[in-house]
């Protein structure tokens, strides 16, 4: 059908710490190019995102800092708004869900469901920690995860494997934050009937949405093949919206309930601001005339394409028309993790890159992880700017103004006589919006940013193969119609980059003092500037970037890493315990072990092994070589020379990496995984038995 008008929503971000460029590259980025696309369009356009200012991870911030939640959530609230703001993410508005309007249209909206009979209600056991008198939520619960074994898993999720969890499954869990084992108490909540919901979701999406992302649409089908489940919509929490009904004294809103309501009410806030321009907020949700498109990252993907459009269903309001998810964005071949400070912050971003927003939004455009996860790295960022921001588009830019400014006084010479490369070239010019406009309506950004920026390489080409500076010794007609074009592609990469780099193509509008009512209609027009225009003031739209300022980032993250292996460390010794006791075994058994002390002449790894090293032992009964499996442990084998070692003496000769390995080194594995060889308190003779 036809829309008359667009509402973009971006995830709500958590306000217990900054934006990182997993964030920026997963949603706001890819939803700021379409809402200016949009714009840019003449199309009627909202664009709302705000601060998710509940849930356990803004309290465990509080604990951990010293300071009320209230004061966290003003603080990073405050920060990621500003940040958004000098990035250029053009939301028309970026609230709260602590405001006093979200709070009464959530807790209205719970209450209208609850009165309709839409919910349903069910006493269940959940972890309860008895000495400080808490239920606790997933991300509240650790323990050992029974898929790796690795200690210090969440509740919901492994970070070392990934694998998604519930707290029934870790092994020994206890509360994250102070330690304490955890009991099961019975409590009540209220329940999304999802499983309701089930044969109307597979026909709105599997048989009318199969246009979405496949990892959208595939893992909506994983869901719903596994069958859909009632949902708790409250939790027994003291930060949050308290739940609006009789018998729920300290339970509030979940947050997956409360924050997606924050779109709502964040139009009903913009609308009442802005009436004029905005009109009425029920237009946006309930008339079938707008459209609506969330931009999400993919582990929200459930949220709002299941749960979220059940609860829309449930009260008569539109659905979503697509649901653009990417994957994730690493950082140096490593996972982005708020809780292990990997990440490039954005806020610190800016300060370590002022006035470079468009390079790094260019970056994570071209890198977008939009159908597989992709890496962010250093020397990417570098290159790309250096290869293609300064040597490409600014080159070109630069070289056509200069030009002009030199030859022709800065203003738009004569457009003359036309050579058949020139109607070649404007031929491809004037294709290019429909070629772009057809990507970035079905959300192919990162293809679409490419074409822009083959556009300025047609471009740079053009002056390359027509060479304007010697022109100009012969034959300045024809300069003036080389320059005359190149000013008009110019303008034509001013709109079509607007969308991606808002900076760069303000920049190089005010150069061209091109006229801000030309629009995307206008872009593959070669007429946007007249002859004899006047240029603005030249300028250089990128500079390079010099490798002193990328190894300050990559020394950055080398002591990031080293601090975060420091604190595993910590960890892993912290919640550390025995592993159990194997089966009793008899004496005799055991004695069948010929365990013998040696002393180690050379220790040195076993080349094409990243685990083995290969030990030479005077073991009294004329030597003997061993290869161990430690080589993670010991980095620099020759520590060990010069040791006296326990090996058992009797296992059969095996071969591995081609050497005979005549035994096994005996190693004890401490709490952090490390293997420590064994070995003896004072000096024996080599070949002595142990026993």
């Amino acid at each position: 059908m036809a829309y008359n008008r667009t509402l973009i929503t971006a995830a709500l971000p958590y306000a217990n710490g900054p934006v990182h460029i997993g964030h920026l590259a997963g949603v706001y980025v890819p939803a700021d190019i379409y809402a200016r696309y949009l714009r840019l369009k003449g199309k009627e356009t909202m664009f709302v995102c705000g601060s998710d200012e509940h849930g356990v991870p803004v309290t465990i911030r509080a604990r951990k800092e010293g300071i009320t939640t209230q004061e966290v959530v003003d603080r990073y609230h405050s920060l990621i708004k500003r940040s958004f703001e000098q990035f250029g993410i053009s939301f028309d508005i970026y609230s709260r869900t602590t405001s006093a309007i979200h709070h009464r249209f959530a807790a209205d909206y719970f209450r209208k469901m609850y009165e309709a009979g839409q919910f349903i209600e069910e006493s269940s056991e959940q972890f309860y920690d008895p000495e400080t008198g808490h239920f606790l939520t997933d991300r509240n619960i650790r323990g050992e995860c029974p898929r790796c074994h690795s200690l210090g898993a969440y509740g919901d999720q492994c970070e070392k494997c990934g694998a998604t969890l519930s707290p029934d499954e870790l092994i020994n869990p206890y509360n994250a934050e102070t330690g304490n084992a955890l009991t099961k108490k019975e409590t009540k909540h209220w329940y999304l009937p999802l499983d309701q919901y089930q044969t109307w979701l597979e026909d709105w999406i599997l048989n009318n949405h199969k246009e979405w992302r496949s990892n959208v649409y595939g893992q909506c089908k994983s869901w719903l093949d596994s069958g859909l489940k009632p949902r708790a919509v409250t939790r027994d929490l003291d930060w949050g919206i308290p739940v609006p009904v009789e018998g729920a004294e300290g339970k509030v809103l979940y947050v997956w309930f409360d924050a997606p309501i924050g779109y709502i009410s964040n139009t009903q806030e913009l609308c009442q601001n802005e009436p004029d321009k905005f009109g009425n907020w029920e237009q946006w949700w309930k008339q079938e005339d707008t459209r609506m498109i969330h931009f999400i990252g993919k582990d929200n993907i459930v949220f709002h394409c299941i749960v979220f459009p059940a609860m829309l269903k449930a009260q008569g309001y539109n659905l979503p028309d697509n649901v653009p998810s990417n994957e994730f964005l690493n950082l140096e071949g490593d996972k982005i993790s708020t809780s292990r400070n990997w990440a490039v912050w954005l806020n610190e971003y800016l300060d370590d890159f002022p006035g470079k927003q468009d390079v790094l939004r260019y970056v994570l455009t071209a890198n977008a992880p939009e159908t597989k996860d992709n890496d962010f790295t250093w020397a990417d960022f570098q290159a790309r700017n250096n290869n293609e921001l300064v040597a490409i588009y600014g080159n070109f830019v630069n070289r056509a103004l200069v030009l002009t400014s030199k030859y022709f006084e800065g203003r738009v010479p004569a457009c003359g006589e036309l050579t058949d490369y020139d109607k070649e070239v404007i031929s491809q010019i004037t294709n290019y919006k429909s070629q772009i406009e057809s990507l970035l309506d079905v959300f192919r950004f990162r293809e679409a940013q490419k074409e822009a920026m083959n556009l300025a390489r047609i471009g740079n080409k053009y002056l390359a193969d027509t060479e304007p500076w010697k022109l100009a010794k012969t034959d300045m007609n024809r300069t003036a119609t080389v320059l005359h074009i190149a000013l008009q592609i110019a303008a034509n990469l001013a709109i079509a980059f607007e969308p991606f780099l808002p900076f760069s193509s303000e920049k190089l509008r005010a150069m061209l003092r091109l006229d801000q009512a030309f629009g995307w209609e206008d872009l593959g027009r070669i007429d946007m500037l007249k002859e004899n225009d006047a240029l603005g003031e030249i300028s250089l739209l990128f500079e390079k970037i010099e490798d002193s300022a990328i190894q300050a980032q990559l020394d950055k993250l080398a002591r990031i890493k080293a601090e975060n292996e420091a604190a595993a460390q910590a960890e892993a010794l912290k919640n550390w315990r025995p592993e159990p006791v194997k089966e009793p075994n008899s004496f005799d058994e055991f004695e069948k072990n010929d365990i013998r002390v040696a002393t180690v002449l050379e220790c040195t790894p076993v080349k094409k092994s990243e685990r083995l090293l290969q030990f030479k032992l005077d073991d009294g009964m004329g030597g003997r070589t061993i290869l161990s499996g430690i080589a993670q442990s010991y980095p620099d084998p020759s520590v060990l020379v010069g040791k006296q070692v326990t090996f058992i003496a009797n296992f059969p000769p095996r071969k591995m990496m081609g050497i005979e390995s005549q035994g096994m080194i005996l190693s004890a594995v401490d709490a952090d995984g490390k293997l420590v060889v064994t070995t003896v308190s004072a000096p024996v003779k080599n070949g002595c038995q142990v026993g």
